[in-house]
């Protein structure tokens, strides 16, 4: 099979990326390893988040303030086109602070994150009575938090139905069951290899998550990413309480409670760890003594996809292409849209992706 573009992964940024590449009229193949996968669109929270992003990294604040002033936009079209509803909801969120210094430390992040990027992120810093006002319910050992008005949440699972469908009504081609075990260049375009054949485009996008650290080099790319696990819980469904998302906590349109801030270096173990799990609910119900009934239905542990510096990796060479995020719900405006224009001119070379290069991470040695 020979198509203008093999985009290898099947999960959020990879099935946004083939979306926009469809839509603009580009013969795309979406290869997707399956359910199988290390695959962050099934175990992450949706956030889509812009408070703290891009602190000391300007270029990276703007491009998520960016994407999430867009994400409306993007949900009203995929849900036009697919009849999917994202469940996006934009009512600001809290960031919960247990003392005044944790509280003091946050605020002063929040401003230098402000300092050199074009679009200023509005934030607001709130005391303990002012922070009740939003949530009523916090608990006594809240002293305070933040509020960015700009975050909001989506359904991750609903998102990547989305792309998916509206990527094969505009003509694209989705196959599961497809991991892809080589990459090379052939003659004037690329091939993949993978279990159920080999396959075949003038361009390739790499947007495996984790599995780019193993592929992008064998078409001289670099994919510097590695596993950092997160473990959450979910509750029963509940009255709604909470009049805006937190940190570590939000409420689905359904009523469920997902809560988990975890984090660990654990390679691509994706278990989940009692004491982890305690820990978090001890947090939560601290945050939230509403939450101390509740019943827990399931747990499970998903793997980020972290660059060294937290920062978005795009690099290109010779019509291919390795892109490695983090934020792959926050920055789906963006994958579907702007990030397309650049493919079709063939690299990530300009100005504009001079902060998002690997070369970032050499150390010169004198």
């Amino acid at each position: 099979m020979i198509s203008d573009y093999l985009v290898v992964g099947g999960g959020i940024v990879g099935a946004a990326i083939a979306e926009g590449l469809a839509r603009v009229g580009e013969d795309v193949v979406l290869l997707d390893e399956g359910d199988i996968a290390l695959r962050a669109a099934r175990g992450n929270f949706g956030n889509v988040w812009v408070q703290g992003k891009g602190a000391g990294a300007p270029p990276y604040a703007n491009l998520t303030r960016q994407a999430a002033h867009d994400w409306a936009d993007l949900a009203d079209r995929l849900g036009s086109d697919t009849g999917i509803d994202l469940q996006f909801r934009q009512p600001g969120a809290a960031y919960i602070c247990f003392s005044e210094e944790q509280l003091d430390t946050r605020a002063a992040m929040l401003a230098r994150s402000n300092e050199g990027a074009a679009i200023q992120s509005r934030y607001e810093r709130l005391d303990r009575a002012a922070l009740a006002e939003r949530l009523p319910d916090i608990g006594p050992s809240v002293a305070g938090g933040t509020y960015c008005p700009d975050d909001g949440t989506a359904n991750p699972l609903h998102l990547l139905r989305a792309l998916i469908a509206s990527l094969q009504s505009h003509g694209g081609r989705y196959l599961p069951h497809h991991k892809v075990e080589k990459v090379d260049r052939d003659g004037t375009g690329f091939s993949a290899q993978t279990a159920a054949g080999t396959l075949r485009a003038g361009r390739i996008v790499l947007a495996a998550g984790l599995a780019n650290a193993q592929i992008a080099p064998m078409l001289g790319l670099r994919a510097p990413v590695r596993p950092v696990r997160g473990q959450i819980l979910v509750t029963e469904r509940l009255a709604p309480f909470l009049g805006c998302g937190t940190n570590f906590i939000r409420q689905t349109v359904e009523g469920s409670c997902l809560f988990g801030e975890s984090s660990e270096e654990v390679g691509n173990d994706d278990g989940t760890t009692l004491p982890v799990l305690t820990d978090t609910v001890k947090k939560a119900v601290a945050a939230f003594p509403v939450l101390a009934n509740a019943r827990v239905v399931r747990s499970w542990g998903a793997l980020r996809i972290m660059t060294p510096d937290g920062v978005p990796v795009y690099h290109s060479r010779d019509g291919a292409f390795a892109v490695s995020v983090h934020s792959g719900v926050t920055l789906c405006p963006f994958h579907t849209d702007g990030l397309i224009t650049h493919i079709q001119a063939g690299s990530f070379d300009g100005p504009e992706f001079s902060s998002f290069q690997p070369e970032r991470f050499d150390v010169q040695n004198n």
